[in-house]
């Protein structure tokens, strides 16, 4: 499978704006200096990452519990990525992945040893492997 998106910038990096198109057409919007590094309207690839690190690593835990047998009611996860100034550039330098989770019949450690393990093994993890990444996961 390859999934594609595209982006297109017009102008000087402060003063110019530009838009994110999803390929499937789920999502196009705009995004700036403004949206990236200040607080402006629109998005930015950050967030974007965000989305689809909590998106894979969501599916890879109830996959991970499916495979033991176990169905999950609801993951919810919340991945909060890093943007920090390093040197004379920007790094992302973190990510952070929250999760909550209703899951019938499973016990905490069963539910943090499968958490850890999609945490590990989503493909998104994979990619961003040079990133360090933490897990907080609770049951409700």
């Amino acid at each position: 499978m390859i999934r594609t998106s595209k982006a297109q910038w017009n102008g000087s990096l402060k003063d110019g704006k530009g838009t994110i198109a999803l390929g499937s057409g789920a999502y196009e919007g705009q995004y700036s200096f403004g949206s990236r590094f200040e607080s402006g309207t629109g998005t930015n690839p950050e967030e974007l990452i965000a989305a689809a690190h909590a998106g894979c690593f969501s599916m890879a835990l109830s996959a991970g519990l499916g495979k033991a047998g176990i169905t999950p009611t609801r993951i919810s996860t919340e991945a909060k990525v890093h943007l920090e100034k390093v040197g004379d550039g920007f790094s992302v330098t973190r990510i952070d992945l929250v999760t909550e989770a209703e899951v019938p019949g499973v016990d905490e450690a069963t539910f943090l040893e499968h958490a850890e393990a999609a945490k590990k093994g989503c493909p998104i993890s994979r990619a961003l492997a040079s990133v360090e990444i933490t897990l907080s996961a609770k049951l409700v």
